[in-house]
């Protein structure tokens, strides 16, 4: 190899002008911004007009390489002549763009520097020969293991580079490095941040788009268009899993120019790439549907199509149910990106909240539905159904209390399960006297339920009036703890357990206020019409005594004479004595009743004692001394009790067993009275309390109807009650309520 000589050493002066060189290069790099990012052109002038200062004689250029290309950057070009060097103006050479095969391309190959003069193969760029240079020095710019362009120091001097030049341009070397990475990481971070925005801006949409849309076709739709966009994907669908959970439904489809997939039900055990989605819980971004395995599992979307690259995600809520794929297809191989992967998942949380929002409001306008038409209970069990609907729990229990007890109201699901646990009742107990929601755990052999309570709270005065409970069964550690979703889903069901619950309180009180307001009018007419009737017979009994009394006194003789006649006319008197006395005690029900303290076994006993019963009727007391008092007309209770235990005794013709037991309550006293006899069919339940009611006159000859239509009226005016609880077969029982005496 040809020896060149060397240049004379760089002056004092020259050295203090390059470190300036140095320090303006280093304080240029500082100051590149986001705003400068998509080059370093400043930074990278100073460094080839410095270096050629550094090199006299020289010419310096530099340009940038995209390792991830393996190609030097079009454009990117940066350069500084020597004094009275000229550009080439032959048009065969007319730019010095790197060479596929030339130094700087081996430059960056080797990752060290190649100087021309001490390598044989290594020829110059024809464009540099043409003005003259004589030898070359290509210097690699390299951070962090990454090559990120190239320095090209060209001579146009018969000499090799000094050590002193040699060591500047190493140093302009690693600042030109530094300036491109430092630019290109800024403008990395620019795009990712542009990325970013533009991604919650998206999601922003997706967002209003949930608040915007009432039916979820419409919402699955838009969500699908912007999934569309934002992954450039060609097609789309939703597939929902079906109430059975065995088929996933097309719900939505997007992309042109398919209006609908081949297949619009798709099994979940079957052989796609949805169904393994949905089956393992994981998303799939599949860069070639013809390669290994997804090959033997791709279901086409439509037998026109060809689809070369999916990306599938399941829709899972968060308490870990599954409800359905969202799916996007491109012709092209490797269309899609692990950032399309999270956006699509983030978009596919958006969508499982648009679902469960619409089954929510869906059950809501459901229940409030059934508020309106349906009884307590079945709400109440409508209530539980649906929250092992919207929760995905295995069971949920209504209890509420009466009494201080807590008794099961309505259930749904795998009670059994529940059971097995032995939740403690101390968890509901404590979830209603610290009124907050209680979440636990209790494991058993199989793994263990995971179970979340609230409390019924009333809306006024803030009563409990029970808990509302569901219980979620997992193995092993296979267990999903609740959500907030969850806890504001079975709150919001829990209000709607307590409007039912106040609701029939407010019907029964209405029912009450209904029929005491009934009950007042009819007495009241009834009243009339019957005073003013016994007011009459007693105006027409009453001349009876009197006409006997004369006869016996005008036919002294004749009656002593005949006794037939004697006894005849005292018989008439006694009985038209006694019409007297019983229409005298008939008026006296018709006043208002004078409330009292009263003892209801003495009702009771006197009630049996001036009833003729049967000897074979058997007549038997429970728990009736220890009843606390009532507030009641000891008089008209008695006549209740009266009439219910001859209408048994009656029923049973005279045989069989009469069984009368007290309970205590709260507020209330009960009192049952029970015959055997054939009981009363449920649909005359109502009926027999009527005043115009007559099946009981027709089965007894002589009976007008009258007394249960009297033993309800009364109930009524002492505010009690009274009801009949029979199967038409088993004989009756009366269940009568009344209040306590309300202690002092």
């Amino acid at each position: 190899m040809k020896t060149h000589p060397s240049s004379p050493e760089i002056n004092e002066t020259q050295l203090l002008e390059v470190l300036a060189s140095l320090n303006q290069i280093s304080d240029a790099i500082n100051h590149i911004g986001p705003g400068d990012a998509s080059n370093s052109g400043v930074s990278l002038q100073l460094i080839v007009e410095s270096a050629i200062r550094v090199v006299p004689g020289s010419s310096a250029v530099i340009h940038t390489y995209d390792q991830a290309t393996g190609t030097f950057e079009a454009g990117s070009r940066v350069s500084a002549q020597a004094e009275g060097r000229a550009l080439s103006t032959d048009p065969v050479f007319s730019d010095d763009a790197p060479r596929p095969n030339g130094i700087g391309m081996r430059t960056i190959q080797r990752r060290r520097r190649t100087l021309s003069y001490e390598e044989h193969d290594v020829d110059v760029h024809p464009y540099h020969a043409v003005l003259g240079v004589n030898a070359v020095g290509c210097f690699p710019l390299i951070v962090a293991e990454q090559a990120v362009g190239i320095l090209y120091i060209y001579l146009y001097e018969e000499r090799e580079f000094t050590k002193l030049e040699q060591l500047m341009l190493d140093n302009f070397v690693n600042q030109a490095a530094m300036a491109i990475y430092h630019a290109r990481r800024l403008a990395g971070v620019h795009r990712d941040l542009a990325r970013k925005e533009d991604e919650l801006n998206r999601l922003h949409r997706a967002g209003l788009i949930i608040s915007s849309r009432l039916r979820l076709k419409e919402t699955l739709e838009s969500i699908l268009q912007l999934a569309l966009e934002v992954t450039n994907a060609h097609y789309g669908i939703f597939r929902l899993l079906d109430k059975s959970g065995e088929f996933l439904i097309t719900s939505a489809v997007g992309g042109n120019p398919m209006d609908g997939p081949l297949i619009e039900k798709m099994p979940l055990n079957g052989n796609s790439v949805m169904a393994h989605v949905a089956r393992t819980g994981q998303p799939a971004l599949i860069s070639d549907l013809s390669a290994e395995p997804w090959s033997h599992i791709y279901y086409p979307l439509d037998s026109s199509l060809k689809m070369l690259a999916e990306l599938t995600v399941p829709l899972v809520n968060s308490s870990g149910r599954l409800e359905g794929v969202l799916n996007l297809e491109s012709p092209q191989a490797g269309s899609f990106s692990e950032d399309d992967s999270h956006m699509l998942q983030s978009l596919a949380t958006y969508a499982v909240t648009a679902i469960q929002e619409v089954r929510l409001l869906d059950a809501l306008q459901e229940v409030a539905r059934l508020l309106l038409i349906e009884p307590c209970q079945k709400v109440l069990d409508h209530l539980t159904a649906t929250a092992n609907d919207l929760l995905n729990t295995s069971s949920s229990v209504i209890w509420t209390l009466s009494n201080d007890e807590l008794i099961l109201t309505a259930s749904n699901g795998d009670l059994h399960n529940a059971e097995k646990t032995s939740l403690p009742d101390e968890m509901i107990g404590r979830a209603i006297s610290q009124k907050k929601k209680i979440s636990s755990e209790v494991k058993d052999l199989q793994g263990g339920t995971r179970a979340l309570i609230v409390p019924l709270f009333t809306g006024d005065d803030e009563r409990v009036l029970g808990a509302f409970s569901v219980f979620s069964s997992y193995s092993g550690t296979g267990r999903i703890a609740e959500s907030e979703w969850d806890e504001k889903v079975l709150t919001c069901l829990a209000h709607y357990a307590v409007l039912a619950i106040q609701n029939e309180s407010r019907q029964d009180a209405l029912r009450i206020s209904q029929e005491q307001h009934w009950t007042a009018e009819t007495f009241a007419a009834v009243g009339d019409i019957s005073a003013n009737l016994l007011h009459n017979m007693n105006n027409k009994v009453g001349v009876i005594p009197v006409r006997i009394q004369a006869i016996q006194d005008k036919y002294h003789q004749i009656l002593e004479t005949d006794q037939y006649l004697n006894r005849s006319l005292k018989e008439i008197e006694r009985s038209a004595m006694e019409a007297m006395q019983i229409v005298q005690e008939n008026l006296s029900h018709l006043r208002p009743i004078r409330m009292e303290k009263v003892h209801i076994a003495s009702c009771i006993l006197e009630a049996i004692q001036t009833i003729q019963v049967s000897p074979e009727t058997h007549v038997k007391v429970e728990n009736l001394d220890n009843l606390p008092m009532v507030t009641a007309g000891g008089q008209s209770l008695t006549l209740v009790f009266k009439n219910l235990i001859e209408n048994a005794n009656v029923a049973m013709n005279g045989k069989g067993s009469i069984n009368i037991r007290g309970l205590v309550g709260p507020k209330w006293v009960e009192v049952s009275i029970a015959d055997n006899g054939p009981g009363i069919p449920p649909e005359l339940h109502n009926q027999i309390f009527e005043l115009n009611f007559t099946g009981r006159a027709g089965a007894h000859p002589g009976k007008l109807g009258f007394g249960l239509w009297w033993v309800k009226t009364l109930m009524t005016r002492l505010g009690g009650s009274v009801v009949v609880e029979s199967d038409g077969q088993h004989g009756a029982t009366f269940v009568l309520r009344l209040p306590r005496v309300e202690k002092s």
